[in-house]
């Protein structure tokens, strides 16, 4: 993301502040969806979110690491073609992709939580969510891409 561009302790610095932020907002996106999961179940099973064990439950799949992975694919694909197309300079797409997107997006999660389902035996789960976030996120890449390049001058 960085190649080429002199390593300063100011680019240092903004990167791991940005790959901050970027994790506060994963975490608080994944809060989000959660939260909006279980409301929805709560009304769908005429509980309160919390009063029992059927409406706090977790997810039996992982959306918000789902929702993550390809949102953060999408802007990453924004900010390369932005910079590709000298709308965001090289530092700032180090900042933004590296950083910021870099703490947001997060694999690990994602094949922790594939593993998980796998050992589950929720193997169709488990195949969605390995197979299925490649996918869109590679689609959603592509998408940011595309949107990027209506954005910078041709």
């Amino acid at each position: 993301m960085g190649a080429g561009l002199p390593v300063t302790p100011l680019l240092v610095a903004a990167t791991a502040l940005a790959g901050g932020v970027g994790a506060g907002a994963r975490f608080w996106v994944d809060g989000a969806v959660g939260d909006a999961l279980a409301a929805r179940r709560s009304r769908r099973t005429g509980r309160r979110a919390g009063a029992g064990a059927a409406a706090g439950a977790p997810s039996p799949y992982p959306w918000g690491t789902a929702v993550i992975n390809v949102s953060g694919s999408l802007l990453l694909g924004l900010v390369t073609a932005l910079a590709l197309g000298a709308v965001v300079s090289p530092t700032w797409r180090a900042v933004l992709g590296t950083g910021l997107l870099g703490g947001y997006t997060t694999f690990s999660t994602a094949s922790v939580d594939t593993v998980r389902l796998l050992a589950a035996g929720r193997r169709g789960a488990g195949a969605a969510s390995a197979l299925g976030l490649l996918v869109a996120g590679v689609a959603a890449a592509g998408l940011g891409l595309w949107l990027g390049s209506l954005l910078a001058p041709a």
